[in-house]
């Protein structure tokens, strides 16, 4: 079994004007994102997917292997689709280019059920308990939710707050989804080919589509949680929390 993390980066994005070639403690962010990503022990490989030549030059000067995409990707699973087409593997990773402080051991939470699991998983991505002090992510439509079966698979993911609170009972649980993602390479392939769903476009959530179609999606819960990048104010954040790790 080979696994393959690939990181999607474009140059432009809406919220933070050219972010992944935000400096990062003497580093665009983008390199810092893949030096993480390297230190997964279960992944044989770390690509980068991009489009732009600015970032293959600040990858090519960090000595991060990389491949070069089509500008027209409509999503960022599209592009690691182009490039496992040119990479190969069996399982592919998709890690936002925006989290340079990512726990490797969270990325191999999300490739071990390939290892592990016969037949392996269509789809596995992870979830994060959402405990009594952070009652109120239920209710921001920026915070998707997960809701899982007895198995640990997905049954939905939404914006809204699910399951909906009519009773509270002890044992009931909320899930906060963390949008990383490791696809079987044909399960990729398949979900490139399929157009939008209803509930997809609906929520703007591209992993309905996979539920939607029948694929299985099995979540991992972890209990640990990194922010990304979006905004200015994250992007302090972060370059606080970088100093604060790595230079005590």
């Amino acid at each position: 079994m080979n696994a393959v993390i690939v990181i999607p980066a474009r140059l432009s994005s809406s919220r933070l004007k050219e972010k992944m070639l935000a400096d990062l403690q003497g580093a665009p962010l983008i390199v810092r994102t893949w030096q993480q990503a390297m230190k997964s022990r279960l992944a044989s490989r770390v690509v980068v997917a991009t489009d732009s030549e600015r970032i293959a030059g600040v990858l090519r000067d960090a000595g991060a292997e990389f491949v070069m995409t089509s500008p027209d990707a409509a999503c960022g699973t599209d592009r690691i689709a182009e490039a496992a087409d040119i990479v190969g593997g069996d399982v592919f990773v998709n890690l936002q280019g925006d989290e340079p402080l990512i726990d490797p051991g969270t990325i191999d939470l999300a490739i071990e059920p390939f290892f592990r699991q016969e037949p392996p998983p269509d789809c596995t991505t992870l979830v994060f308990s959402i405990g009594p002090e952070e009652r109120h992510l239920i209710d921001d439509p920026h915070v998707v939710k997960a809701v899982l079966n007895a198995k640990g698979e997905a049954m939905y993911f939404s914006r809204s707050p699910i399951p909906y609170r009519r009773e509270l009972l002890d044992e009931t649980r909320f899930y906060r989804h963390i949008g990383l993602y490791a696809f079987r390479a044909d399960v990729l392939r398949a979900f490139v080919s399929l157009p939008p769903s209803m509930l997809e476009r609906t929520e703007s959530l591209e992993q309905l589509r996979l539920l939607e179609n029948g694929y299985r999606i099995r979540c991992i819960e972890t209990a640990v949680d990194t922010p990304g990048v979006n905004t200015e104010e994250e992007l302090e954040e972060v370059r606080r929390l970088f100093m604060n790790r790595f230079h005590p």
